[in-house]
């Protein structure tokens, strides 16, 4: 399995749209400080040479595969997966299917359940965290904690339904939506989300963390002065390709501001 940047673009998606084709990384390469490596994936072309190599997955993945009963939800979580261990492996230095994954304690107050953040055995001093929507897969891998999301816009969803989901967000990032032209709402609420998914992700509880309790901020470009975000974390909006929207949230305890630098992953 190796990169390649041969592959046609799909539905009129320009290629460069999913970031610069970058080599596989070395275990020199392993980010740290701020620095933040986002890799994104394309699924469709990615699938087959994925299904192929889908020994690699340890025997949790593959009966969470068989569990899938939807070709193209399997597909994707395969892909997803082989394309984590992929990267995971070129940065340790070792095959993707000797990766050992574990399970971290649970970020909830009083819980001491391994159900937290996903995590490389050994304590490896390189994080990572997974996202993936529709047909896309987003990587993300720091020397800190690290969270990262990426989510689909439906043309479907109208301001009925936006509006709904926005009133699970924090009060003040329902007022920063509010007080947006109403065309601009739908592409506010996604922007706030994936940086609500990165943080709670990164803090290792998920969306059970409470999505009205921590306050996250609407994308840089929509914010309102002075939006804050949670102490010692840093929050960034990833360049997306078009009808996505993602972001990753490093915990830098104040030091500095996360610097993602976006590559693209192939897998043939």
């Amino acid at each position: 399995m190796s990169y390649t940047g041969s592959e046609p673009a799909v539905s009129g998606v320009a290629e460069e749209a999913w970031g610069p084709v970058r080599d596989l990384p070395r275990p020199a390469d392993r980010p740290s400080g701020a620095e933040v490596a986002v890799w994104l994936l394309r699924i469709p072309p990615a699938a087959a040479a994925a299904a192929e190599c889908a020994g690699m997955l340890d025997a949790r993945e593959r009966e969470r595969a068989t569990r899938f009963r939807d070709d193209t939800l399997r597909e994707r979580y395969v892909a997803s997966h082989v394309g984590l261990r992929v990267l995971l492996g070129a940065y340790l230095g070792i095959a993707p299917g000797e990766v050992e994954l574990v399970r971290e304690t649970c970020g909830m107050p009083d819980c001491d359940k391994p159900h937290g953040r996903p995590a490389v055995a050994g304590g490896e001093r390189l994080r990572f965290s997974l996202s993936h929507a529709e047909d896309a897969a987003l990587y993300a891998f720091a020397d800190a904690p690290v969270g990262a999301d990426i989510e689909a816009h439906n043309e479907r969803r109208d301001g009925t339904v936006v509006s709904g989901l926005a009133r699970q967000l924090h009060p003040d990032e329902q007022a920063a939506i509010e007080a947006l032209p109403e065309s601009r709402r739908a592409e506010a609420f996604l922007g706030c989300w994936v940086r609500k998914e990165a943080y709670l992700k990164g803090i290792g509880t998920g969306l059970p963390g409470g999505l009205r309790t921590h306050h996250v901020g609407l994308a840089d470009h929509l914010a309102p002065p002075g939006s804050t975000t949670p102490p010692g974390w840093s929050l960034a909006d990833v360049p997306a390709p078009p009808g996505y929207a993602a972001a990753v949230a490093l915990r830098t305890d104040g030091a500095s501001a996360a610097r993602p630098v976006l590559g693209a992953l192939r897998l043939s």
